[in-house]
């Protein structure tokens, strides 16, 4: 882990109204590495890897839209610095993505906690996620959250591994009733592994 945390600052935040007209230009430029940062996981999930720049721009983004002012800015700093991973760790939302608001209470009800079957595999050696402890994800019927955030903490010799391109790396899930599997490669597996410094 870095000495200094890496962390978002009142110093990083521009004013709302210079965001509201660079919003197009930044939200264009932060897009395609968004893209390589989103790894779909079966037929439902989807990760989103964090790092400092997406949560700027999500920071960025909802002050512009909620207009809360100065008093909003600590509550967003709040909430996503914990999401910007420190040198040593791959850090994600996880959304079970299902347009059909009927099958969706179905799918969830079937994936209990999931969150605690989430890996990463780096050349055979699994990994498990990490994930929030203090907030209940589950409901008492069983039924799991749409939205996770899940963190996958790495050795100096794990990371060498993952920057490896001969070594496969895979991501995915052991649940009984979601066991599916993604292969992270090419332009992603580069993008992710520059969140280790």
């Amino acid at each position: 882990m870095p000495q200094k945390l890496r962390k978002i600052t009142r110093d990083d935040i521009i004013d709302t109204s210079a965001y509201a007209a660079q919003r197009a230009e930044r939200r264009k430029a932060i897009l395609p590495r968004k893209r390589l940062r989103r790894v779909e996981v079966g037929p439902h999930a989807t990760f989103y890897f964090e790092c400092f720049e997406t949560m700027l721009q999500q920071v960025q983004e909802m002050l512009y839209i909620e207009k809360g002012g100065a008093e909003q800015v600590d509550d967003e700093l709040r909430a996503y610095n914990p999401l910007i991973p420190q040198g040593n760790e791959l850090v994600a939302t996880v959304m079970f993505e299902i347009e059909d608001e009927r099958q969706r209470a179905v799918i969830l009800r079937q994936l209990t906690h999931v969150e605690e079957t989430i890996f990463l595999d780096i050349g055979g050696e699994r990994l498990k996620a990490g994930f929030e402890q203090e907030t209940e994800r589950t409901t008492p019927d069983g039924k799991t959250s749409s939205v996770h955030f899940i963190r996958f903490t790495l050795t100096p010799a794990q990371i060498s591994r993952f920057r490896d391109a001969s070594v496969p790396v895979m991501l995915g899930f052991t649940h009984s009733n979601y066991g599916h599997i993604a292969v992270l490669q090419g332009a992603t597996r580069q993008e992710l592994a520059g969140d280790f410094a």
